[in-house]
């Protein structure tokens, strides 16, 4: 029976699961489910819509910061799906605060600590097969890079241009939810993002204009 403060951490990590809101949702039910019943309080709840990819999460930094500042516990709701992110472990491990998993409430700093020990294993492993193929297409004479570097640099920054708009429509479901609520206005919108620990596109704090330009997207 959960006793205690807590602050929630989320991470929706795909697109879909970012449009359709329905890994958030499962994420919530999840903490929800763990903390009922007790005499609990959640204070604060943060949610990372990242690529699993990416190293700097700082919705999960905000989330330790809170949990530190008000000597909550972290709770996060699927540690299982995170288990082969090294920096996300590591940075758990090393946070200085108490956290719990809903779905491995049995697992601790040694747990974590031997899981990123294995998760930076195999990432490299991977590094090392890839050098490996690499050598090995370049020993039979296959070309690598593009011979047009100027189209290489268009299409990377089309790629971050298009990660922008998917980043962006994934916040659409969390707006929504919120305009049911009956909040209209940008500033009441982006007021309501910023209490629920949620990050613009571009990783920062919302305000009116971030709200209305992500909302003019979606109707393009």
């Amino acid at each position: 029976m959960a006793k205690g403060k807590f602050v929630a951490y989320y991470r929706v990590s795909t697109d879909k699961q970012g449009r359709s809101g329905l890994g958030m949702e499962a994420q919530r039910k999840a903490v929800e489910d763990f903390l009922n019943g007790g005499n609990w309080q959640l204070l604060a709840e943060h949610t990372e819509i990242e690529s699993g990819k990416l190293k700097d999460r700082p919705e999960l930094k905000a989330a330790i910061a809170a949990a530190r500042k008000n000597k909550a516990r972290l709770v996060i709701a699927k540690l299982d799906r995170l288990a082969r992110n090294a920096a996300f472990l590591l940075a758990l491990r090393d946070s200085g605060v108490d956290f719990v998993a809903a779905d491995m409430p049995q697992a601790d700093k040694l747990t974590v600590g031997v899981m990123a020990v294995f998760a930076e294993h195999e990432r490299d492993m991977i590094a090392k097969r890839t050098r490996e193929a690499l050598a090995a297409a370049k020993r039979r004479g296959i070309r690598l890079g593009s011979p047009r570097p100027e189209k290489g640099s268009a299409i990377g920054a089309a790629a971050i241009h298009r990660n922008a708009l998917k980043r962006a429509a994934n916040v659409i479901p969390i707006i929504q939810e919120i305009q049911r609520a009956g909040i209209a206005s940008m500033a009441g919108i982006a007021e309501a993002l910023n209490n629920r620990g949620i990050a613009s596109p571009r990783g920062r704090s919302w305000g009116p204009s971030q709200v209305w330009r992500v909302l003019r997207r979606a109707s393009t």
